[in-house]
């Protein structure tokens, strides 16, 4: 109970926040299948889907493949594979004395990623569980050619928005109330995006219901707080509210 009292505090807390700036509210759904090979190796195929604009407009979708390694108890490796698709947002450049230039419209692209991982785990003996995940992941964007509208010519014009490579390292700081054989097992994390400065933070309050040994479900609230990111990676503050289902054989 004291610890459900905490992480309803520590959500609040966490969406005041950004509250006094712009923001957006979404849904994320999550799902995945892990296949445990040995006591050390396990493989997972995993896939998401999330919204914005409030809930309105479809944001992304993804499917990815990945395996990790876990050479001691308190420790495991991982590594990934994911297929973005992702509804990329309109663009309007402005000229010098503040007049329209160019409006690009919203469109979907697709995007690759790879991630290798590391996490270290301890578990106290009154059932808090913490630890700490570094991953580091590769963004690829390959090249698309889009329309875009022209208002000094007034005509609709093709233009090739080139292919991006991008590196970020994720450090993720999460905490767990993990008691045996319990129904709910609650949970809080701080992740951060860095890639020469933070430009994402994210706060996940939420919890586990431990259906049965095979089947997991999750509910939690998330605030994505952006920080430093160029105009062509915008997006706006994020509050999303997230469930997901975990399948494992």
């Amino acid at each position: 109970m004291r610890m459900c009292k905490a992480l309803l505090i520590l959500a609040m807390t966490a969406s005041c926040l950004t509250s006094m700036a712009q923001s957006e509210s979404g849904l994320l759904l999550e799902a995945e299948a892990e296949k445990k090979l040995s006591k050390k190796f396990s493989v997972a195929l995993e896939a998401d889907m999330r919204t914005r604009n409030d809930f309105k407009t479809m944001d992304r979708w993804s499917i990815g493949i990945g395996g990790e390694y876990k050479p001691v108890k308190q420790l495991k490796l991982g590594a990934g594979y994911t297929l973005l698709n992702t509804n990329f947002r309109e663009d309007i450049s402005y000229k010098a004395d503040g007049n329209y230039n160019n409006w690009r419209p919203s469109y979907w692209g697709v995007r690759h990623r790879f991630n290798v991982s590391a996490s270290g785990t301890y578990k106290f003996r009154n059932n808090l569980r913490i630890s700490l995940r570094e991953r580091w992941q590769y963004t690829y964007r390959p090249e698309k050619t889009i329309g875009r509208w022209d208002f000094d010519n007034s005509w609709w014009e093709d233009k090739v928005r080139s292919s991006k490579g991008k590196s970020q390292l994720r450090s993720r700081l999460q905490v767990e109330y993990d008691k045996k054989h319990a129904l709910m097992t609650p949970f809080a994390s701080v992740e951060l995006y860095n890639s020469l400065a933070i430009e994402k933070v994210r706060y996940t309050v939420g919890t586990d219901l431990n259906i049965s040994k095979h089947h997991t479900f999750s509910v939690f609230y998330r605030l994505q707080d952006m920080r430093n990111t160029s105009p062509d990676d915008y997006e706006p503050d994020m509050h999303y509210i997230g469930a997901g289902y975990k399948f494992s054989f």
